[in-house]
């Protein structure tokens, strides 16, 4: 299941698409967005004006779409430069490939509909990572 998410992640953004995926996965698991986690990431998009998008990914119905510049606007370009450069990839690639694969491992974390405790976050995580290679 979670090798089949890393695979079509993987071939979304092409040859850098892994590296991009570990890179926003490791940001949940490293609690370095804003304001910690998988929590704190959707709250920068609902502090943008995006939280109906953001909400779409964690409940059960259809997963909004995003531009890269909507990542880039809840994110922040220090953000994107970030994940770009740990990923190997342009600024413009990473909001991008972020709108692009977000909604998708958001929805994949949140099966229930409901953001998992830490712990089942952490091995969720560990899972993608472990299959986004």
């Amino acid at each position: 299941m979670t090798e089949g998410l890393s695979g079509m992640l993987s071939s979304l953004l092409g040859g850098k698409g892994g590296d991009l995926i570990k890179s926003a996965l490791q940001m949940f698991q490293d609690g370095s967005a804003k304001q910690g986690g998988l929590a704190g990431l959707l709250d920068q998009f609902m502090g943008a004006g995006l939280g109906d998008k953001a909400d779409s990914w964690v409940g059960t119905g259809k997963n909004e779409a995003i531009s890269g510049d909507e990542v880039e606007q809840a994110l922040g370009s220090d953000k994107v430069d970030e994940l770009a450069q740990k990923a190997g990839v342009s600024h413009d690639e990473a909001k991008e490939g972020m709108a692009e694969v977000l909604p998708k491992v958001v929805d994949k974390v949140t099966p229930q509909g409901e953001l998992p405790d830490t712990g089942s976050l952490q091995e969720m995580l560990a899972k993608l990572l472990s299959g986004a290679k």
